[in-house]
């Protein structure tokens, strides 16, 4: 499943007499049935006050230690709590924390945009469309090729920047990682012109408060050569984190062609590789490394994750759909083994 495949109208067809559109219902009716898509107050709670704790933590140590190169160790602190809090975001636009719209929003832009520094409208669009159509070449804007290439197709037509950097992409992804948070901010701001929008003036204001105390903080009570290796530690490593959280869960696994038609499940389930490792990977990926039945039910709470993934494997061995799940590392390796595969027609046209 780690090959750069595209899938094709075999790989659609159900594997048993079941009607097409009916073996998510089937699923869905299970996982239901278990529980799993109630509300978990307590655990967020939890997991949310731990979160502010370790920001407000972070604050504190950076006013006490003053202008000091000690500053670099909450530098490396405050880039896991930012992707502790872009997991805080994530989880709120899915409506997992808070059942209703409202509240849903008004957390997520408070967590994405005035702590964070990222546009919650602007993010939630773009995700809400890879949601739909994950991995598809045409539709899923996470595979777009506006640096990297994502398939030999893609390759194919690239030009500029992204035939540039696509022969040697799978040696300069984590390199490009420490520029993330930096351009999640920059598109935040660009987006701010879209007529998609709703919000562009609380999101603005939201945006240009976050700044403000960010590098009003940094320049405050920093030296300018210190608070500027303090921000390339602090966004570098940021980066870094978030987008290993993000990049194990789709990269490598199958690209949809223009035309192939899937039903929902075998559309998620076939794009999407679960991570396995315990407690530990839970929190470093939010619960992001149950893929699968995240894609399946975005709004399932991170703690019923572990028993979906028991229930829908099972089931997807029943229907006989490839249900792809390894370990952290092996997750990177198919993803960077994938890049470098992609990219090999141009290397070979160089």
């Amino acid at each position: 499943m780690a090959n750069p495949t595209i899938l094709t109208e075999n790989t659609s067809r159900p594997e048993r007499g079941r009607e097409r559109g009916s073996d998510f219902s089937e699923l869905s009716r299970r996982i239901t049935e278990a529980g799993l898509l109630r509300r978990r107050p307590l655990y967020y709670s939890v997991r949310f006050g731990a979160v502010g704790l370790a920001l407000a933590g972070s604050v504190a140590a950076f006013l006490v230690l003053g202008d000091s190169w000690s500053q670099l160790f909450v530098a490396v602190a405050l880039a896991v709590v930012f992707g502790q809090l872009g997991l805080a975001a994530h989880d709120l636009a899915h409506r997992q924390v808070f059942s209703r719209r409202r509240p849903s929003e008004a957390g997520g832009l408070l967590t994405a945009n005035l702590l964070l520094g990222m546009g919650y409208g602007w993010w939630m669009n773009k995700h809400t469309r890879h949601h739909a159509n994950p991995n598809h070449e045409e539709k899923d804007p996470d595979v777009s090729p506006d640096l990297l290439v994502w398939s030999r197709r893609q390759a194919s037509r690239a030009v500029g920047i992204p035939r540039f950097i696509g022969r040697h992409q799978a040696a300069l992804f984590f390199p490009l990682l420490t520029l993330e948070g930096l351009n999640l901010s920059f598109n935040s701001f660009k987006a701010l012109r879209s007529p998609a929008l709703k919000r562009p003036l609380l999101e603005g204001t939201l945006l240009v408060v976050h700044f403000a105390l960010y590098f009003g903080g940094l320049f405050a009570v920093l030296s300018p050569g210190k608070a500027l290796v303090f921000l390339a530690v602090h966004q570098g490593l940021f980066g870094i984190y978030l987008g290993s959280v993000f990049a194990p869960n789709h990269k490598g696994m199958p690209m949809i062609e223009e035309g192939t038609r899937l039903d929902f499940l075998r559309r998620q389930v076939l794009t999407s590789r679960n991570v396995r490792g315990g407690v530990f990977v839970d929190a470093l990926m939010g619960g992001l490394n149950y893929q699968i039945e995240h894609h399946l039910f975005p709004s399932m709470p991170t703690p019923a994750l572990a028993r979906a993934q028991h229930i829908t494997e099972r089931y997807c061995a029943e229907l006989g759909i490839p249900y792809h799940r390894t370990g952290l590392l092996a997750s990177h390796r198919e993803a960077l083994r994938h890049m470098r595969d992609v990219g090999e027609p141009l290397r070979a046209a160089r």
